[in-house]
């Protein structure tokens, strides 16, 4: 029964020092979010106010202008985005929707995006789970469609993403600095 005994011990100091070891990556610059749509779902349903279904989620990273021009210099004109930083964003969507006339089955799926000065081409695209833009594969894309770009009065320091209700579904407005571009989301 001691050797037992001293054996579990032993077991338990020796996990106790792996876990004691395990190094966590820095705090990230650009934080990952995510938004809802409708906007504050889970929020929503653990106060039983749901009055529209889950249609979609969007998980992306948040740069931060920090005083940095951004479109046309950090971010290219003319050359594929992922919409944030870090990983690609992806765009969930928990049933089919219709985006440029195309159905877009349920599922999961990477925006990017081309921005130009007057619009940005953005792109559904079947990869998922890839860093930036550095893999992209057009032959994988299911949507491209031109958005215009929108002057906004308020300067957005941080990238953002969110859901806004329409008369045929929603629009994803996506907003960095002074612009910002609505993607028509139909139901």
């Amino acid at each position: 029964m001691k050797k037992l005994l001293l054996a579990l011990a032993t077991i338990l100091s020796v996990s106790t020092i792996t876990i004691a070891q395990v190094k966590f990556p820095p705090i990230d610059k650009s934080p990952m979010d995510m938004s809802y749509c409708p906007n504050g779902y889970p929020v929503l349903k653990i106060q039983d106010k749901i009055t529209d279904p889950l249609v979609a989620r969007v998980i992306y990273s948040r740069p931060q202008k920090n005083g940095r021009p951004i479109f046309g210099e950090l971010v290219e004109y003319g050359k594929v985005w992922r919409l944030g930083a870090n990983e690609a964003t992806e765009i969930e969507f928990f049933k089919t929707v219709k985006i440029n006339d195309k159905k877009i089955k349920k599922g999961r799926y990477t925006l990017y995006c081309i921005p130009y000065n007057d619009k940005w081409t953005l792109i559904i695209n079947k990869e998922t789970d890839t860093w930036g833009s550095f893999k992209y594969d057009e032959k994988k894309d299911l949507v491209r469609m031109d958005l215009p770009v929108q002057k906004q009065t308020d300067v957005l320091d941080a990238f953002a993403m969110s859901f806004d209700k329409s008369a045929t579904g929603y629009n994803l407005i996506i907003a960095w600095e002074d612009i910002r571009v609505s993607l028509p989301i139909g139901l």
